[in-house]
């Protein structure tokens, strides 16, 4: 079954549900883990640093985005951990997966950012067309 579960999280309300998921799943297994992957996007790194006053404040606010994650984790007794990348989130999440090797990659089908999502494509498209594993979109 799945030891590594790789969740793809931003906080949003669909990365919420999607760590509902990864955590019924990581129930399921006998040490089974989930790795909560934050990506943040290299345009928005400037603006974090120039609205913050030190590095333990940017690692804070990006920490609060994915409390509503964490907490839905824990709540279910699930063994997690949680991993900061900088990078575009669509590649970086699939290069990341890759890399690490999991078992199984959860994302949300839709998140923070809708105007980019339409102009661009979804972020879970991406992962879904490169993934190398299995991967569960969570509507």
């Amino acid at each position: 079954m799945y030891q590594h579960i790789l969740l793809a999280a931003d906080g949003s309300k669909n990365s919420v549900r999607a760590a509902g998921e990864a955590a019924k799943l990581a129930s399921l297994v006998d040490e089974a883990t989930v790795e909560v992957l934050f990506t943040v996007d290299p345009s928005k790194v400037k603006e974090e640093v120039l609205h913050s006053q030190n590095h333990e404040e940017i690692e804070f606010k990006r920490n609060q985005k994915l409390l509503p994650v964490t907490e839905e984790l824990a709540n279910n007794n699930v063994n997690y951990h949680v991993t900061i990348v900088i990078g575009d989130p669509g590649p970086t999440i699939v290069e990341y997966s890759i890399k690490k090797k999991v078992d199984l990659l959860i994302i949300g089908s839709r998140g923070l950012n809708s105007l980019q999502e339409f102009v661009l494509g979804s972020v879970s498209h991406k992962v879904v067309k490169r993934a190398q594993c299995p991967v569960m979109v969570v509507k």
